[in-house]
């Protein structure tokens, strides 16, 4: 073990003078450049890449409306801090998101507001309220 310690600190040994006696500057052939037109531009586009303006689609595109009937809320709580439902089975807060699966669809619903009684749902462009199913 240690011959072969004694042998590797020799060859490093070897190698590291070698590379110090080559004491020749590496100069680059060509430099590169970028001047910029405008500051707006992101700095981690590609150089000379343009954004393309997205369009809105269609709502026809967007699919089917999607009625509160497709909802179960069953339970509403109101604290200060914090306002929890429950929909469909599951606990949701304000503002999270959740996946509803209609047939062979799954639909990106976010929960906009708890309120007293009643859930607002948005969907893209389209508001959803769901009132608090009572037995």
């Amino acid at each position: 073990m240690k011959t072969f310690s004694l042998l590797l600190f020799f060859i490093l040994a070897v190698l590291v003078r070698a590379g110090a006696a080559d004491s020749s500057v590496v100069q680059a052939k060509t430099l590169s450049s970028f001047t910029s037109e405008d500051n707006s531009r992101n700095p981690f586009w590609p150089i000379g890449w343009k954004p393309v303006a997205k369009t809105k689609e269609p709502s026809s595109h967007s699919g089917p409306d999607i009625l509160p009937a497709a909802f179960s809320v069953t339970s509403i709580t109101l604290d200060p801090g914090a306002h929890f439902a429950i929909i469909n089975g599951k606990t949701m807060a304000e503002g999270q998101q959740f996946g509803l699966r209609l047939g062979n669809q799954t639909y990106q619903i976010t929960v906009r507001a708890i309120q007293d009684g009643q859930v607002v749902l948005m969907r893209r462009d389209q508001e959803i309220i769901v009132p608090l199913r009572r037995k």
